[in-house]
């Protein structure tokens, strides 16, 4: 096991955050992450979490995939005291992190996640793991590569409760599978190329890019804007957000906003 100490480490607001959807609770403070090709359990803490791994595992692979070599509070003291709203949800959602995560994953993920609620996401995604991914410890399965998915028909690919969004998982499923484009390579461009490159596949506009490129490329810049985030902008900043001091971390600063209107912490304006 391994235990890390950090108020910047909040296992349930990560979970909450929207942006993974494999992190799964098993009640009494535990949890399970499904991804990268392992299972991990998680045990939260009031100051941070342990982590059931090997001390070697946890410095291979979750040290980075929990970005926990960031320094948060960094980012949080960036906010100004007069932006209230904003200073109110950065102390709300103190312990969210970005995570590293599969791009591939990120992309059919995200696809799926249009027009659908975060606890709709999570089932459409365990089913389609649980209908081609390769088993894992448990009654676990991993992510699908673009292969398996590729082979799916429509009709089983409709079986996970995907509706208009099977031919977009579907082709997204043949291109990366063609590498056209290569996920892996896109790593290689920047923020503004990425994203216009994550628009050539099919059904991602610039909503779903910004994701994509924020939790699977760990662009902090992106910022994505979904019915959530223009609500905000809309009734809080009267249309008009200058991310000029979180230039390089819009992306935390929307997961803040994401978080503290999401969860109850503030009611917007109706």
């Amino acid at each position: 096991m391994v235990k890390i100490h950090s108020q910047d480490l909040d296992i349930a607001k990560i979970a909450e955050s929207g942006q993974c959807f494999r992190l799964l609770p098993d009640g009494d403070g535990r949890w399970t992450l499904t991804a990268l090709g392992r299972v991990l359990r998680i045990h939260a803490a009031p100051d941070g979490a342990v982590f059931h791994c090997s001390e070697a595992e946890f410095d291979a692979v979750w040290r980075s995939y929990f970005d926990l070599d960031t320094d948060y509070a960094r980012f949080r003291a960036a906010v100004p005291p007069s932006d209230l709203f904003l200073t109110e949800a950065a102390r709300f959602g103190r312990g969210i992190r970005i995570l590293r995560q599969d791009p591939w994953e990120m992309l059919v993920t995200f696809l799926i996640s249009q027009r659908k609620n975060i606890p709709a996401i999570r089932r459409s995604v365990e089913a389609l793991c649980e209908l081609c991914g390769e088993p894992l410890e448990g009654s676990r399965a991993a992510f699908p590569t673009p292969e398996r998915i590729a082979r799916l028909t429509g009709c089983e690919l409709g079986g996970c409760s995907l509706g208009y969004r099977c031919g977009y998982v579907a082709a997204a499923a043949q291109a990366a599978s063609a590498r056209a484009p290569d996920l892996t390579a896109l790593a290689a461009l920047d923020d503004g190329a990425l994203l216009d490159a994550l628009q050539d596949f099919p059904g991602v506009g610039p909503k779903v890019a910004n994701c994509v490129s924020l939790f699977g490329y760990h662009r902090l810049s992106g910022f994505p804007r979904d019915v959530w985030i223009s609500r905000i902008l809309d009734k809080v900043y009267g249309g008009v957000f200058s991310p000029g001091p979180y230039r390089g971390f819009e992306g935390v600063i929307q997961q803040y906003m994401f978080y503290y209107a999401r969860s109850g912490g503030k009611k917007l304006p109706a």
